[in-house]
């Protein structure tokens, strides 16, 4: 567990990014604010298309040409949204790492892990010899459970399992205080993702490293993570502890998710009806209204504001406050009202 009295290693402002297309601006990330500690853990759930990987590459600064952002982002007091591409750049890699998904697609077929590990802590470290560079990768190889036998070995030569760990060995050979790992068990199958979340818990165990972990994964959240920020169509509508927010969830988004995770215990399959709206033109109001079970006429014209959970964090929903509602703001909209707004 994290020392929730430390200054936050990650202290991030109503952060917003955004894509230019022709059809308009894609706002991808609208106002996301979070603070993460030395050893502390958020995980980030939402469907596909929520703006999870966007947050956790524009935080990172790699967004694509073409992109902005905008708000405030300070790593241990230092706005990296203000710094020039050259200081960015310094940081990333020694103070802040990324976890791609997807490892075939970034590691260089052509090259050995040997040659990725060179590459990596030579370009940040320049002054360390041959022979310090080879037991700085070898260290991180071992911490993944891989043999010194294969540092010479190609990705090809890999299962999929290994690959992701050997993703994770990369981020962390320059030991960064700041980790987001996106997405770094997708399409592994039960076991591989069990190790792959043991070696998450022990990385902020070890090494007090903050970890923003981006997943569909609820499950995975609960076995690896302190807090959860839920997000939906650019916002976060949700965040407080794992416990708290998994034992009494406060947004009906939080609960249609909860409710869709498939466990033991599941004799049926549940779905949240629809999908995320386009970013483009998203819904006036509450952006969820439209797929919302407990859609009040307010939610389909104004939007909610953040407001304390009982349990500490917070919640975006009018059903939680901050104001009471009148009779005419409570009411329910009918169903052809919220098939209405889904086509809008």
């Amino acid at each position: 567990m994290s020392d929730m009295t430390a200054e936050p290693v990650i202290s991030a402002r109503d952060v917003r990014v955004w894509y230019g297309t022709t059809r308009g601006a894609i706002q991808a990330v609208d106002g996301v604010s979070f603070d993460l500690r030395p050893g502390e853990t958020l995980g980030l759930v939402g469907e596909s298309g929520c703006g999870k990987s966007t947050l956790g590459r524009g935080l990172m600064g790699l967004l694509p040409e073409g992109a902005k952002r905008d708000g405030e982002v300070r790593y241990r007091g230092r706005d990296i949204f203000a710094m020039s591409a050259k200081e960015a750049y310094g940081l990333r890699g020694s103070d802040l790492g990324m976890i791609f998904q997807e490892p075939l697609t970034r590691l260089n077929p052509l090259m050995r892990i040997s040659e990725h590990f060179e590459e990596t802590i030579t370009q940040h470290e320049p002054k360390l010899s041959k022979d310090e560079v080879r037991t700085r990768a070898l260290e991180a190889l071992r911490m993944m459970g891989i043999p010194p036998t294969r540092y010479r070995s190609y990705p090809h030569e890999f299962s999929g399992g290994m690959r992701q760990r050997l993703m994770i060995a990369l981020a962390l050979v320059l030991r960064p205080a700041f980790v987001v790992a996106d997405e770094p068990t997708t399409a592994l199958d039960v076991l591989v993702e069990a190790q792959i979340v043991q070696i998450l818990n022990d990385l902020r165990r070890n090494f007090d490293t903050a970890l923003l972990l981006i997943t569909h994964n609820v499950g995975i959240v609960a076995e690896a993570c302190d807090r959860v920020a839920v997000m939906y169509a650019g916002r976060i509508v949700e965040q407080g502890t794992v416990a708290d927010v998994f034992s009494d969830p406060q947004h009906p988004y939080t609960r249609e998710l909860l409710a869709s995770t498939i466990s033991l215990s599941t004799t049926g399959l549940r779905f949240i009806p629809g999908s995320p709206p386009d970013l483009v033109d998203p819904p006036a109001g509450c952006r969820f209204h439209p797929r919302c079970p407990d859609a009040m006429r307010i939610c389909a014209t104004t939007s909610p504001v953040p407001t304390t959970r009982e349990a500490g964090g917070t919640v975006e929903c009018w059903l939680r406050g901050p104001r009471d509602l009148t009779p005419a703001e409570r009411a329910p909209l009918a169903h052809e009202e919220l098939s209405d707004a889904d086509e809008a």
